[in-house]
């Protein structure tokens, strides 16, 4: 079946040059000559890998810590207790508890971005996971949301910090803000990300990690980037 576009992304898809791979300042350029729809882009950078998703000593996953933030409200879940749930509570997290918030996401709460617990309550988490783990949403400690420092997680997921993980089709994607950034802004976020799945490569891919990476904002056509941005010597 043909999709059907609009006039509004057949006129930003003009402005796309064909073959053409860009820089980050161009491609950002680009991005923000295109004719904008009635509300404000979310833009994202995605990666297509060179690895097998199939194979667990090839999982690719991170965290990244944009230096401009991601301009969305970040609604956090804090899965402690003591002091560590008062500290997560000050921190500005939108939801602390133990067994009361496990018992409600149980029965169904799922409307936060992001999950945090402290080691000792993961014991406990762990009988959630059938719920947070489709959405990926359940702790790791390899994205810093299992900690006993729940105040600088809380800190860190509110200011910007996006996780990302391999998918099944060998691909990554995450949210650098948004198309009212301005390109500066925006080029840096990127450049963030990009740096961030670089270090990421286990140790067993070989060939090309990373083959190709795109940037786009919703509703628009995607700008591809130039290899020598995500090319690891």
């Amino acid at each position: 079946m043909i999709r059907k576009r609009s006039k509004r992304y057949k006129k930003a898809a003009d402005l796309v040059e064909e073959g053409k791979a860009y820089g980050l300042d161009e491609a950002f350029g680009t991005l923000k000559k295109f004719p904008a729809p009635k509300f404000d882009p979310t833009v994202t950078v995605s990666f297509h890998m060179g690895v097998d998703p199939r194979k667990s000593d090839q999982m690719v996953r991170g965290s990244v810590s944009l230096p401009h933030g991601t301009g969305k409200n970040v609604r956090v879940v804090v899965f402690a207790a003591g002091a560590a749930a008062e500290a997560a509570t000050a921190a500005g997290a939108e939801h602390v508890g133990f067994e009361d918030l496990i018992k409600k996401v149980q029965g169904g709460f799922t409307d936060f971005d992001v999950a945090i617990a402290t080691p000792e309550a993961m014991t406990e988490v762990r009988k959630i996971a059938r719920v947070l783990g489709p959405r990926g949403l359940m702790p790791n400690p390899k994205t810093g949301t299992v900690t006993d420092d729940t105040a600088k997680a809380v800190g860190e997921v509110k200011a910007g910090r996006v996780d990302y993980k391999l998918d099944k089709n060998g691909n990554i994607s995450g949210t650098i803000g948004k198309a009212s950034f301005n390109e500066d802004a925006l080029s840096e976020n990127a450049a963030a990300f990009i740096d961030s799945v670089k270090r990421a490569k286990p140790a067993s891919a070989k060939g090309n990690f990373i083959r190709s990476v795109t940037v786009a904002a919703a509703m628009c056509p995607g700008l591809p980037l130039e290899s020598s941005l995500y090319t690891i010597a």
